[in-house]
């Protein structure tokens, strides 16, 4: 008698197009942050909600982590609990430092140069932390959610992300992430995505995160 076949897993790739969202918005932040002219009042409103959403959004993305990937680890594979302690306490240490940014960037419109100058520094000091640890849970995180969780599991962590985002621009986050993906991530994307979002998408969001990515300068990375 045949063995049943195993359930399938999930290609937890698409993650990286997530985390190329975070690396190359925050990295670019000495050039969107701190190449305004501080008396343009306009472009710096502008650049600080852009980033205020990018924020709001790595909220709501290590939250969905932290619910709905690292409990289900933690209980499936053995020998993985000092590694989410370690992402959990990275996470800490990231949500600290983006507090520290969410308020440079609210003090920023003030048009105070050194406003600016802690707003470009608290960005920075975020993408740096970031970076050393999406690194990490890429090589050793993916591979086990790709070996322990289910399609479904995985598949929930993009509604959930959107449900927990308190931005103004949840069609930005899309298109970053989108630009970032093969062209069969974003079909499965689209596949996830709750009908009222993928209607907003289809209907008014994708222009409007073309239009606005071109008054932005919004740093475009393909990795498909």
């Amino acid at each position: 008698m045949s063995e049943p076949a195993a359930a399938p897993r999930p290609d937890t790739s698409d993650m990286f197009a997530v985390h190329g969202v975070f690396r190359d918005t925050l990295g670019a932040a000495p050039s969107l942050v701190g190449g305004i002219a501080p008396d343009d009042a306009e472009r710096v409103a502008l650049i600080a909600n852009y980033y205020e959403n990018i924020l709001s959004f790595l909220e709501s993305h290590h939250d969905g982590e932290e619910v709905l990937v690292f409990p289900l680890l933690r209980e499936r594979c053995d020998g993985a609990g000092e590694l989410i302690d370690h992402m959990d306490e990275q996470h800490h240490e990231a949500l600290a430092l983006l507090q520290e940014a969410k308020a440079a960037l609210a003090a920023w419109p003030s048009g105070d140069a050194a406003a600016q100058q802690a707003a470009e520094a608290r960005l920075e000091a975020l993408g740096s932390h970031l970076g050393d640890h999406l690194s990490e849970e890429e090589q050793k995180v993916l591979p086990l959610a790709g070996e322990y969780l289910s399609m479904e599991e995985w598949g929930a962590l993009p509604g959930h992300g959107m449900a927990n985002f308190h931005g103004d621009k949840i069609w930005l986050i899309l298109g970053l992430i989108r630009e970032r993906m093969t062209d069969e991530q974003r079909a499965m994307m689209s596949e996830h995505m709750p009908p009222p979002a993928l209607e907003m998408w289809n209907g008014f969001g994708e222009q409007a995160f073309k239009e606005y990515s071109t008054v932005v300068e919004v740093p475009v990375v393909n990795h498909a």
